[in-house]
């Protein structure tokens, strides 16, 4: 099976393709999950998060959505020019009202921006409504993933390595923080991730 392809102007991965109307991911599994909270998926840029997050919402029979998406169509900006004309302080801000937004929907798989964990108040709205996973991929894979996309402004510095770096020791500890259990996606197929997901999640809900 193919690597884990996240850069946003990249198509989907073959194993994802329909089967018959289903994804070749529902065609792993034998029933569908019966999951009874949100899932939002926190981690760093690159690590998978929309490209997971689609697959297990199809899986769950739920809604997708990115919360970088859902800012930029908002604004009817993207990102890199949110980033240019704002700067980070004004992202972060329509990026709080997001997430305060949608993690009071339902039935939802929501990919978080790599930030979103930096302020306690999005934390708390997170860890409120749903399940928290933190998906964790070494600087070495997430250098690999990131290297060919241009739309990732944080990124967009002599030392990309270094910057990724910077990230990571910044925030670990609050992905830690905020997460229910932590999935590790390096040289993992979605399936595999998608897998490990449910499998974490529903053993929680058993014991809640």
């Amino acid at each position: 099976m193919q690597a884990l392809k996240l850069c946003s102007s990249m198509t989907e991965p073959q194993h994802n393709k329909q089967i018959k109307g289903i994804t070749v991911v529902e065609h792993y599994f034998t029933a569908t999950p019966n999951l009874t909270r949100n899932v939002f998926l926190v981690g760093p840029m690159g690590v998978g998060k929309s490209t997971i997050g689609k697959q297990l919402a199809q899986l769950l029979r739920w809604t997708f959505k990115d919360s970088d998406k859902e800012i930029e169509a908002r604004t009817g900006a993207d990102i890199p020019l949110i980033f240019e004309l704002e700067g980070e302080a004004g992202f972060r801000k329509r990026e709080k009202n997001m997430i305060a937004e949608l993690a009071t929907e339902s039935q939802l798989v929501l990919a978080t921006g790599g930030g979103v964990v930096i302020f306690e108040e999005n934390r708390e709205q997170l860890k409120a409504h749903g399940h928290v996973v933190y998906l964790h991929a070494t600087v070495d894979v997430l250098l690999e993933r990131t290297a060919p996309c241009r739309n990732r402004p944080l990124l967009q510095t002599e030392n990309p390595r270094a910057r990724l770096e910077q990230i990571m020791t910044e925030r670990h500890h609050l992905y830690k923080e905020v997460s229910d259990c932590i999935v590790e996606t390096g040289n993992r197929t979605v399936r595999q991730v998608i897998k490990s997901i449910c499998k974490q999640l529903t053993q929680l809900e058993k014991n809640a």
